[in-house]
């Protein structure tokens, strides 16, 4: 598991295990083997097999001289439990035997090394919700021969053939640490009584206490909880898993994402609580999130035609996310005198907005037809905006605005210079345009 798990998302890429095979290759049994498993998943609710075995109903002669016959073959006597009474032995007695003896006590357990041993493997054992987030592949590039066509059929620069029409793109991927957002059923409202918890991708184990959102009871919700939620108060949905009960995993990408953002759109603004510590006085920017107060869906892109992949996806995954979110703030002293003659009737607000800059990642490529799995899946792949080793030792202060140098060895670069090749390629063998033709036409 460990060494599988350093091949996925936003974690440093090793070998594949699977040489033998394409990334294509894994992607389209992967995708063969999540549709056995959905038409498995409908026969069996349909219960078709339920209905083989059933015959037309018998006669009443039939049922006369069947009544008394059980399933087995065994008639079945009516006498009532007194037929049964001469099976019992004569002189039993039911009466519970007692012992003068008193019992023998239990030898006492040393409480010792052993059970902190035991303690201690026993939290970090994997729960319920350990792996249950679905991994991309990094995405496997070559720019050796990229017009060229592999023994399987791919293009040899690993892009897949069908980018432009079956896939959907996820960008800017923000920076913070992948979990589940799970809730449970409250008895009292939404936003009041604690009702969500976060859970690690890894062991599953809680990230945060209860706390609570405008999420319905029964959710499930794949984030990524913003390296700086403490100021922000910022989760970011990435995708949903169920939503008030219902199960929305074996959807398609484009219909989760979709559902993802319609429900997300419906629920209720949820207010900062004013209770949230403070770093120093009070003053700007000293307010810091007890919890996440904000879901934001990270955006996903449909037009995957490569011109809009060079001129929208890609600028958009190279850059920070600019966003306007409301902190709580108290004001004294002069800062609330200069607050006050700003505002009609010298009211002093509560809330406040705050521009952020979120922190972009890379860029993650999702199969349009494929439904959401656990672990890590050729159905998903990740494009990171840095090197891994550059990425441990990248300083986030920096401007993430400016576009990187042309000759850095990153996937995004290298992505960015394949999807421009591919164009020209496709421009260059496409037939030319007969403007006699079009002249004649008019």
């Amino acid at each position: 598991m460990a060494s599988d798990r350093k091949t996925s998302f936003k974690l440093p890429p090793t070998v594949i295990t699977d040489t033998s095979t394409s990334q294509r290759a894994r992607r389209e049994r992967a995708l063969e083997e999540q549709k056995r498993r959905r038409a498995e998943r409908f026969d069996l609710s349909r219960q078709l097999d339920g209905f083989a075995d059933l015959n037309l109903a018998e006669s009443d002669e039939e049922a006369e001289s069947n009544k008394d016959i059980s399933p087995d073959g065994v008639k079945v006597v009516h006498g009532g439990l007194a037929s049964f009474t001469s099976m019992l032995e004569k002189g039993s007695s039911s009466a519970p035997v007692t012992s003068s003896e008193p019992p023998a006590p239990e030898p006492r357990r040393k409480k010792g090394k052993k059970k902190r041993v035991k303690e201690r493997k026993d939290r970090d054992k994997p729960n319920e919700w350990a792996d249950k987030c679905m991994y991309a592949e990094l995405l496997e590039m070559n720019e050796d021969d990229p017009l060229a066509i592999s023994v399987d059929g791919s293009g040899a620069d690993g892009l897949p053939e069908d980018l432009e029409t079956a896939w959907v793109a996820v960008a800017p991927v923000p920076v913070g640490k992948r979990c589940l957002a799970i809730t449970r059923d409250s008895s009292g409202y939404n936003g009041v009584e604690p009702n969500t918890t976060l859970r690690s991708r890894l062991l599953g184990k809680p990230l945060l206490p209860w706390f609570p959102s405008t999420l319905p009871p029964n959710t499930v919700l794949d984030c990524i909880l913003d390296e700086n939620w403490r100021d922000t108060g910022v989760l970011h949905v990435l995708d949903v898993l169920k939503w008030k009960g219902q199960d929305i995993a074996d959807c398609e990408t484009p219909f989760r994402f979709w559902w993802r953002d319609t429900r997300i759109r419906e629920l209720p603004y949820m207010t900062p609580p004013f209770s949230g510590t403070q770093a120093g006085p009070s003053s700007l920017g000293s307010y810091r999130f007890p919890y996440p107060t904000t879901l934001l869906p990270i955006p996903y892109h449909t037009d995957m035609t490569l011109r809009n992949l060079l001129s929208q996806v890609i600028p958009l995954a190279r850059a920070a996310r600019p966003l306007l979110l409301q902190v709580p703030f108290t004001f004294t002293g002069s800062d609330a005198m200069q607050i006050e003659t700003s505002l009609p009737n010298g009211t002093i607000p509560n809330l406040l907005p705050m521009p952020f800059q979120m922190l972009s990642d890379g860029l993650l490529l999702y199969v349009s037809e494929a439904t959401y799995e656990s672990g890590t899946s050729p159905l998903s792949s990740w494009i990171p905006l840095k090197n891994y080793d550059a990425a441990q030792a990248y300083n986030h202060n920096q401007d993430m605005t400016e576009p990187m140098a042309p000759d850095e060895d990153t996937p995004m670069n290298k992505f960015e210079r394949l999807v421009r090749l591919r164009l020209e390629h496709q421009s260059s063998s496409s037939p030319p345009h007969n403007t006699m033709d079009t002249e004649m036409s008019n």
